[in-house]
């Protein structure tokens, strides 16, 4: 399996390739602890076995009983491609349609060593963010798609390809479902079970649709939430000499060094792992690194004393850092952080998303296996200890928010004291998510992480689609827009005009921006007539980060500010997902869990092809309008104000919108005195 045409025609068996040992030279998924009946071990192996002829089984079974004992899952190691992965420029893919081309350039970016977390394992970012469950659903997904007809869906369940079904050229080519479980059995310890089994499948947000990134995926959002935390708390967005501390340069979090120089100000990042931090430093996305405190100090005292800019990575736990920080404060009064967050993999704390601060990282992983009551307990008194030092510096004028990756949620199970309040509207928590009280009003606007992929592979396209976007962006605001939109467009503007140089690009030619609708719908009905026309090499996909205005009901994340009572209803995921498939989206992905984690949100996304074509540009018209438009129709009905002067202005512009708007109870007292007994 060593070239594209061999990846291609599905799973080897005549003859089967030679049994391959894990890479140890690259970074792998923590060994999983499913805690299997000896029942359960058989039907997992059952299983695994049946993407094989019988007469393989006798040769396959012991090897994938030894992988499901030994790391407590069936990766079928022995199935990688020795073939590099990563996204090959869409022509060379042996495919019958341009459609299924480009979802296999999107695949196989996921899981590129460069982009991807644990890359063996088919583990994106998250820690346990899957593109599929084992090797035989890589081999057999990329088989379906290079013979795949423009009248054929490719139906995905969890990772598993269930196979070509006949549709319409209009149909979307692949439909993908993630961890789709009957909500009562959406526990924690069930997933263990069902991962084990093969049976479902965690796909984080863009891991399982295909839409990751790299860091650069959540750069433009860490960016504009930590200059808005300034501007909001600060009095400024001049960060110069400001010191923003978090933790995680993994996956998605990898981006916060790189926003926190584009921001001016001193990021400090905490890192566990030397695999994570020094990939990233080698990247050119973390400026400096050390594994020594006092040394850490002595740099965040000089670059915010030079008001220099700068990325440090701390190699430790970021629990030290905190605790040391609380006792420079203590000793000399100096308050070396302005602002924090984290964003460890806590949705994720007993399986590697989280380390205890009391065993180092090889420790943790040991520990993590062979005694996980143990880790959990490491795990709860090292939150503990992590919120305690928070608090204490935010009473001395700490700003702290939650990213939204289940950080308060999980310390708050833990004993911490996270000043937790359920009650009518959700549970909300001391500190503020970054949605709820920084990006909030960005949703509500209709503005959110747009993305596309240049699938030619070459810089120059990405170079030219910038251009584009700039200029479009441009026109946007010559042709009058809302002053508090106006600022929006004026920021995007000048990140799209600086996101050559600041050099975001790894894997993917690929670049985000945040946008509403009508800047969505003009860059991409302008990219698809660039491709037309032939300033563009190949076709561009266009997608966004389910993490968006109308992707994700997640009540402690992206609907942490739905006030109605309907914060725990995912009714505008699904509508999502459902409407842009018929819509004119190539493919689409509904998945539990992401961000905040399995059972906790409800999300979906979508790829869609600009190939130049008249019928591309009317798919992006339809469905991106209604793509973010459902979400402020919610946000509106929930009592939202600017969403619904946004929802106003989106009918004003097409006459066949007719949404539904809330009439506000303006005298609350009619309400106590209904009420009254």
């Amino acid at each position: 399996m060593s070239s594209l045409k061999d990846i291609c025609e599905g799973i080897p068996v005549d003859p089967l390739p030679e049994p391959r040992e894990r890479d140890e030279a690259v970074p792998h998924a923590p060994i999983r602890t499913p805690d299997l009946t000896r029942d359960e071990r058989r039907l997992a192996l059952q299983n695994a076995l049946r993407y094989f002829p019988p007469c393989l089984h006798e040769t396959l079974a012991s090897e994938f009983a030894d992988e499901l004992r030994t790391y407590g899952h069936i990766y079928m190691y022995r199935f990688r491609p020795t073939l590099e992965m990563r996204a090959y420029p869409i022509d060379e893919y042996p495919a019958r349609c341009r459609q299924a081309a480009a979802l296999m350039h999107m695949i196989m970016n996921n899981l590129d060593p460069r982009v991807a977390q644990f890359p063996q394992e088919l583990v994106t970012y998250g820690g346990n963010g899957q593109v599929f469950s084992n090797w035989a659903q890589f081999l057999l997904t990329m088989k379906y798609l290079s013979e795949m007809s423009e009248e054929q869906t490719l139906v995905l369940y969890s990772g598993h390809p269930m196979g070509l079904f006949p549709s319409t050229p209009d149909s979307p080519r692949a439909i993908i479902t993630n961890g789709m479980v009957i909500p009562n059995y959406s526990s924690r310890e069930l997933y263990e079970k069902m991962f084990a089994l093969g049976v479902t499948m965690y796909g984080q947000m863009t891991a399982g649709s295909y839409c990751y990134i790299g860091p650069q995926g959540i750069v433009h959002g860490t960016t504009l939430t930590v200059l808005n935390a300034a501007r909001n708390q600060l009095g400024s967005d001049n960060m110069a000499g400001r010191v923003f501390v978090t933790s995680g340069l993994g996956g998605m979090s990898g981006a916060q060094a790189k926003a926190a120089v584009i921001c001016g100000c001193v990021g400090v990042i905490a890192e566990v792992s030397g695999e994570a931090l020094y990939k990233r430093y080698k990247q050119g996305w973390l400026l400096e690194v050390t594994d020594d405190l006092d040394t850490c100090i002595s740099m965040i005292r000089h670059a915010k004393r030079e008001k220099r800019a700068t990325s440090i990575g701390y190699h430790g736990n970021v629990v030290d850092l905190w605790e040391r920080l609380v006792l420079e404060y203590d000793r000399t009064g100096d308050l070396l952080v302005d602002l924090g967050s984290d964003q460890t993999s806590c949705h994720n704390p007993y399986q590697g998303g989280y380390y205890p601060a009391q065993l180092t990282f090889d420790e943790a992983r040991e520990v993590m296996h062979e005694n996980p009551v143990r880790f959990k307990n490491l795990v709860q008194e090292s939150l503990r200890r992590h919120v305690a030092a928070i608090n204490h510096l935010a009473s001395k004028g700490l700003y702290f928010w939650d990213y939204g990756n289940a950080f308060l949620l999980e310390a708050g199970r833990a004993g911490a004291d996270v000043g937790q309040n359920t009650g009518l509207h959700g549970t909300f928590f001391r500190y503020p998510s970054y949605v709820q009280d920084i990006m909030g009003d960005i949703f509500s606007l209709g503005f959110g992480p747009f993305r596309w992929v240049c699938t030619s592979g070459e810089p120059s396209d990405l170079d030219t689609t910038d251009d584009i976007a700039g200029t479009v962006m441009e026109d946007i605001i010559n042709e009058g827009v809302k002053e508090n939109v106006k600022q929006q467009y004026t920021d995007n503007i000048r990140w799209i005009k600086e996101a050559s140089k600041n050099k975001m690009v790894v894997g993917s030619q690929a670049r985000i921006l945040y946008s509403d609708d009508n800047g969505r719908v003009a860059i991409a009905t302008a990219f698809n007539k660039a491709v037309a026309e032939g300033k563009l090499k190949g076709p561009v996909v266009i997608s966004r980060d389910h993490h968006d205005v109308s992707g994700t009901d997640s009540p402690y994340r992206e609907t942490s500010n739905i006030y109605d009572g309907s914060a725990f209803c995912a009714d505008m995921a699904v509508q999502n997902a459902i409407g842009d498939s018929f819509r004119g989206a190539t493919w689409v992905a509904l998945h539990n869990g992401g961000g905040v984690g399995w059972g906790e949100v409800m999300n979906g996304g979508f790829g869609l092809v600009l190939d130049g074509s008249n019928e591309a540009a009317e798919r992006a018209k339809r469905m991106l309008s209604w793509d973010v438009s459902n979400g402020v129709a919610r946000r509106s009905w929930s009592g939202n104000s600017k969403a619904k002067e946004t929802i106003c202005r989106i009918m004003e512009e097409n006459p066949n919108m007719k949404v539904t708007v809330p009439n506000e109870v303006e005298n609350k007292d009619i309400l106590e005195r209904a009420l009254k007994d």
